[in-house]
């Protein structure tokens, strides 16, 4: 490393924030990178540990202590080429992936780790802003078509090496612009949209078609998925016109909450409110009233889904936001007690920080309307022992709630798309695929590939990413019988 007692000597400093109630006045990012300098010291704090478990806690495996020595020495233009040979699209890693990789930092066992995040942040910005990232098209073309299902960083990443190796890529995305979840289920706030496009123009200059509004499948789900398509292509007609399909949506199946009053207006998923708030950033018009403005808002579930709706009711003016989780309330801890796995300790996200009561073991038992409409939230607190939860006797109380959002995870892919194509499924209800070997990521049926959330469920930004380039690769020995893509 080029300063081995660095992490002796300099603490660990986080991204400038605006301060929440400027923040909220608006949606765009409020996380400016770091100075030059400030990442440099951040680089220096990496350690000559021997073996660097940040790697092996990144899903992506990117290669951290050779970008973090180079940022110290101020080659950004070799460390942004190290960083991109491992991760496609580091801007959404580096300002929405919750760093797993400074969990496993070896500094992390009983200090604060390694701004490892940060300064992925700063070297990708660095690169845009010098003009550092240009389309890679391939020198050679194969003749080969490939399509891939969804526009999220499963299909993104996947669609992208694809072009590179030379194969004509179209990608199909059933709502009205490209990016999935990164496009409609990310607020603004924490990802500006127009680093979306400006990748996407990167991937047309190298080859890829683009086709959103299109909804690939026969049966379209009722509820709880954005889904603005103006047009239906039937599964036969990819596998006709395609060398092969890869399936890549996100894991949009919500789960559900069937208790008493979940038929009152009112009650809805969050996924049928933060992309109305996206599309309004985006500048659509005749976007239907979802908002939180004056009123109780409920949030049920604890994880990013529900504190992206903190932000967003916020946002709104929202009169009261309250956030309730069933699991009990995570040790708030210092060091990592698992190191170098993830911890279960209490996080606070920038939503948090901007105002919302929240509240642990907490189980939702009905809600409450008048004329149709939600009012009430009938709950009860708790008891947890060996893992297994109890009500506690007379703990019942209600809440105020004129908007109550479930943020409560997705169970799966939407059936009926898995369905169309006819794959086996595993006992998750996922496509089943295995991630090594040969035939990796390849379905039940002959030239249709799964990965990201399509295959191993709701996860990661970088899990998408990494599985979207090993796919990319499998699809590519198929095609072609070897390949030279990375994996």
């Amino acid at each position: 490393m080029g300063k081995v007692t660095g992490f002796l000597e300099h603490r660990r400093v986080e991204e400038a924030h605006e301060k929440p109630e400027a923040r909220k006045q608006h949606y765009r990012e409020f996380i400016p990178h770091l100075l030059d300098d400030e990442a440099r010291i951040q680089g220096a704090r990496c350690m000559d540990c021997g073996i660097p478990f940040c790697m092996s806690g990144c899903p992506v495996d990117n290669i951290i202590p050779d970008w973090n020595d180079l940022v110290y020495r101020q080659d950004w233009k070799a460390a942004i080429d190290t960083l991109h040979s491992t991760n496609n699209f580091p801007e959404f890693t580096g300002r929405v992936c919750p760093a797993p990789c400074e969990e496993a930092c070896v500094l992390r066992i009983n200090e604060e780790p390694v701004g490892i995040k940060s300064i992925e942040h700063a070297i990708i910005d660095k690169a845009w802003e010098q003009g550092w990232v240009k389309p890679l098209p391939a020198a050679h073309r194969t003749g080969k078509k490939v399509a891939v299902v969804g526009s999220g960083p499963t299909g993104l990443a996947c669609a992208q090496q694809l072009a590179r190796a030379g194969h004509e890529v179209t990608v199909f995305e059933k709502n009205d612009r490209i990016g999935g979840l990164l496009r409609y289920g990310i607020p603004d706030f924490k990802l500006e949209k127009w680093q979306i496009d400006r990748r996407m123009e990167q991937m047309a200059a190298e080859g890829v078609s683009f086709r959103a509004g299109v909804f690939v499948g026969r049966r379209r789900p009722d509820r709880g998925v954005p889904d603005w398509a103006t047009e239906v292509v039937a599964p036969e007609k990819l596998l006709v016109e395609f060398d092969a399909v890869v399936l890549a949506g996100g894991a949009e199946q919500p789960r559900d909450l069937p208790i008493p009053g979940r038929e009152l207006d009112g009650v809805h998923f969050a996924m049928e409110f933060l992309p109305l708030q996206n599309k309004r950033v985006a500048g659509d018009t005749g976007v239907p009233g979802l908002r939180a403005t004056g009123k109780h808002v409920v949030i049920i579930g604890g994880g990013d889904t529900g504190s992206d709706c903190v932000g967003t009711s916020n946002r709104h003016g929202a009169r009261s936001i309250t956030q309730l989780e069933l699991l009990p309330m995570p040790p708030d801890v210092e060091r990592n007690p698992v190191w170098p796995y993830w911890p279960t300790r209490l996080r606070m996200s920038s939503s948090h920080e901007e105002g919302v009561k929240r509240d642990w073991s907490i189980t939702t038992k009905a809600f409450l309307g008048e004329n149709g409409i939600v009012k009430r939230l009938k709950a009860a607190r708790l008891e947890w022992k060996n893992g297994k939860m109890s009500e506690i006797p007379g703990s019942e109380f209600t809440l105020p709630a004129d908007l109550v959002l479930l943020a409560t995870g997705f169970v799966s892919p939407v059936q009926a798309i898995l369905e169309a194509f006819g794959v086996e499924k595993d006992a998750r209800g996922n496509a089943r695929a295995t991630t090594d070997g040969a035939g990796c990521y390849a379905t039940s049926v002959p030239k249709i590939f799964a990965a990201g959330d399509m295959r191993r469920g709701q996860s990661l930004v970088v899990w998408a990413i990494r599985e979207g380039r090993q796919c990319a690769r499998a699809v590519d020995e198929f095609l072609m019988g070897s390949s030279e893509l990375p994996r």
